[in-house]
């Protein structure tokens, strides 16, 4: 088999991915496997599970909205999958959404003077310092519109380059390259000020160094790329509080958006209408979802669901109207997420008539994405399940490529990075 020529790197250090949801915190601790040539040179990667562990925040209020809590549930999901890995992580990876962090992708141009000589690092450097200034300068205007923070209050959390073009022809290092105009899209993920400085606090209080803050829409559309190519796609994680909207378009992550409705809005309907407990809803829910009722509680439960529902999907149609940038959106919907197994939330994406007023091209159709979907990584652990816990695969994927050398193009941003002390 083509795994079977894989081999550990040589220090044979363990990794660690976390994502932190509204309800719940994920933790896998991951290996990364090195497939080598005949001559012995790295010809490709993959990660292996070992551990993971899942643990429900204490009196249900997760993600930041209480740090201490947070924090510990984060450590104790850390310690479950350490102690199943029988490793002890040193490099962390944190996967961060919310309602609150919107990331963008911006196009922009650069018209080089002596077109014939070859792009040095000097130049290069020169480019994406250029670029990202207006890409970061865009995004944060427009984030500062929707969310009503002043743009002093709004921080870069993760940035990274998606695509370089020159002359219209795609490259992944431009280094030696003649022509005339570079195009770059660059990827940027904003927070508030305030969740920027409670991200930063939780990574460094988990004690392990942190090789990454990565935007989980970027993560989870990045992790796709290897498998599908160009892929377009919408990618919709419904989560426990948010939904997280990712659109892909011939491979490029175009934008990322996010709204407060999740798994936790449809429980509460149940609780408030059915008169019982929070804990007693979400059973129900559990067993409305695995079809284990009788046909007349179902009818009750889904005449129920089915008005948050309509809500939930103006959600997402608002989310995808912003997404101007685009003339066409991508016809695919791909799903994940725990409150995806809601039968009404893909009924309700594949009804015809809620996406008339975007611009598709066809009906858009929605299924639901599945461990498989991300060949980069294997689950040694056989936790994790087809939908809830994709995110934290994602994470793991991301993992590799930041456990590796950096290629030139994130090199030369990051140092860019530095210099703006954005």
């Amino acid at each position: 088999m083509f795994f079977n020529l894989f081999r550990r790197k040589p220090q044979d250090e363990a990794y660690l991915a976390v994502d932190i949801g509204t309800e719940t915190v994920k933790a896998a601790v991951f290996m990364i496997e090195e497939k080598h040539g005949v001559t012995g040179e790295v010809i490709g990667k993959r990660a292996v599970i070992k551990g993971f562990g899942k643990i429900n925040h204490k009196a249900g209020e997760g993600a930041l909205l209480d740090i201490a809590n947070t924090l510990a549930s984060s450590q104790e999901a850390i310690a479950a999958a350490s102690r199943e890995a029988q490793r002890k992580p040193s490099r962390l990876v944190l996967g961060i959404a919310g309602e609150f962090i919107k990331g963008s992708t911006s196009t922009e141009s650069y018209s080089r003077e002596d077109h014939e000589a070859k792009i040095n690092l000097s130049e290069l450097r020169n480019i994406v310092h250029k670029l990202e200034w207006r890409a970061f300068a865009e995004s944060r205007r427009k984030l500062s519109e929707e969310t009503g923070y002043s743009e002093i209050d709004i921080k870069l959390i993760h940035t990274a380059v998606v695509d370089v073009r020159i002359d219209g022809y795609k490259v992944t290092n431009p280094l030696g390259f003649q022509g005339k105009k570079v195009d770059m899209s660059i990827f940027n993920a904003f927070a508030p000020l305030t969740h920027h400085g409670a991200i930063h606090n939780i990574a460094e209080e988990l004690g392990v160094e942190l090789l990454g803050i990565i935007s989980e829409p970027y993560a989870l559309s990045h992790s796709l790329e290897g498998a599908e190519g160009n892929l377009s796609a919408i990618l919709v994680d419904v989560g426990g509080g948010t939904t997280d909207i990712a659109v892909i378009s011939n491979g490029c992550v175009v934008g990322s958006r996010m709204f407060a409705i999740g798994g936790r809005t449809f429980t509460k309907r149940l609780a408030v209408e059915l008169n019982i407990s929070i804990a007693e809803a979400e059973k129900l829910k559990f067993s409305y979802t695995a079809d284990k009722l009788e046909q007349k509680s179902r009818k009750i439960i889904s005449d129920i669901i089915e008005s948050d529902t309509e809500i939930w999907l103006e959600g997402v149609e608002l989310a995808l109207s912003e997404f101007r940038q685009i003339e066409v959106l991508p016809s695919k919907i791909l799903l994940s997420g725990g409150g995806a197994y809601l039968p009404e939330i893909k009924n309700a994406l594949n009804n015809e008539k809620w996406h008339k007023k975007l611009h598709f091209a066809h009906a858009p159709q929605a299924q639901f994405m599945r461990p498989s979907d991300i060949p980069a990584v294997i689950d040694e652990t056989k936790k994790i399940k087809e939908r809830e816990d994709i995110m934290p695969m994602a994470l793991v994927n991301a993992g590799i490529e930041l456990s590796g050398e950096e290629n030139v193009m994130q090199k030369t941003l990051q140092k860019v990075i530095g210099i703006m002390k954005v």
